[in-house]
């Protein structure tokens, strides 16, 4: 089969998972446009560029939370990737599937109405979900537990003030941002700074990829992976600007080896279309209402059989239930 016959089954498969968009669809030579420049940047990177380490993909809902649960166990938080190399080099571009639910994605969220912000104000995020670790018990054997990460989270929307979570009934401060936020902590503030043109963003958020996690740096992924991992933490952030948002959209478009999921269910038991991105041996996934385009989620299954699991499994899963601009930590919207 073709590029081309490929590229056409996978819109003709997109359009009958997806119903009409609600926005309207992108022109065709946007679409175009935007691949040929992935595909530019991919021959560009690859005559250019040595392979990258592999760095296990991680992002605040990631694997690096747990506690032992009887007494003398020892919790071993592992990355569940073996540490192969994520390069340019053999990945394919993304999928016409997923450039076209992308851009919708884009489209809807442009189409948002505006939050007013002031200062001293907190964004609010509410989700469910699990994530998991690999204990140890006192026998030796290795258990594999899952972790509740339902939460209910206040942040401050100009890094004034320490960020309120609530897990299980329990409230805790966490430090503040001295710096008003990062790509890793991000504030409502930090989000409207950055860039919105998609080529732009990807380049910063690529820039601080091979800056903490490049060539050197003992990492087990590569920016690609790592990119596709920040920009799903500053989707699940709950509260971002409607330009950043679809800029958000448009800059994961272009970052080789994504895909679509035609299915998949949300912590919350909500089934959904995925962008998703395979690396080492598990998937993440973006999951998407498949009426809306809107966020839904997120999870990262096992593609492969290894000590988490069999393949199929979710590993960690995390979705979206409340989000919202309010006057004080500890209400809701």
């Amino acid at each position: 089969m073709s590029l081309e016959q490929r590229e056409q089954a996978e819109r003709e498969q997109a359009s009958r998972t997806l119903p009409p968009a609600p926005c309207p669809e992108p022109a065709p030579e946007r679409v175009a446009a935007r691949r040929e420049h992935l595909l530019s940047e991919v021959d560009r990177q690859a005559r250019s560029r040595s392979p990258w380490p592999a760095l296990r993909p991680r992002g605040r809902w990631g694997l690096a939370l747990g506690t032992a649960v009887a007494a003398g166990a020892a919790v071993v938080v592992l990355g569940l990737g073996s540490g192969s190399s994520d390069t340019t080099r053999n990945v394919p571009p993304a999928s016409a599937a997923s450039v076209q639910l992308l851009e919708r994605a884009a489209l809807a969220a442009a189409t948002t109405p505006q939050t007013t912000v002031r200062a001293g104000q907190y964004s609010y995020v509410k989700t469910v979900g699990h994530t998991s670790v690999l204990s140890e018990t006192t026998s030796g054997e290795m258990e594999l537990l899952r972790e509740d990460e339902s939460m209910e989270q206040w942040t401050s929307v100009d890094g004034s003030e320490r960020t309120l979570q609530r897990k299980g009934g329990n409230d805790s401060l966490l430090p503040g941002a001295s710096d008003k936020g990062n790509l890793n902590a991000p504030t409502y503030n930090f989000l409207t700074a950055l860039p919105t043109d998609p080529d732009a963003l990807l380049r910063q958020i690529r820039d601080d990829a091979e800056k903490n996690h490049g060539a050197g740096s003992g990492s087990t992924t590569g920016p690609d992976q790592e990119a596709f991992v920040t920009i799903g933490d500053l989707l699940r952030n709950g509260v971002t600007p409607p330009e950043t948002t679809a800029a958000l959209y448009r800059a994961a478009a272009l970052i080789p080896g994504v895909d679509v999921v035609p299915d998949a269910v949300d912590a919350a038991g909500r089934h959904g279309i995925a962008v998703a991105r395979t690396h080492d041996g598990e998937r993440t996934e973006w999951i998407f209402d498949k009426s809306t385009a809107r966020l839904l989620g997120e999870r990262t299954v096992l593609v492969e059989d290894n000590a988490w699991g069999k393949a199929g499994t979710a590993v960690t899963s995390v979705a979206l239930i409340d989000s919202g601009i309010v006057d004080e930590a500890g209400q809701a919207p």
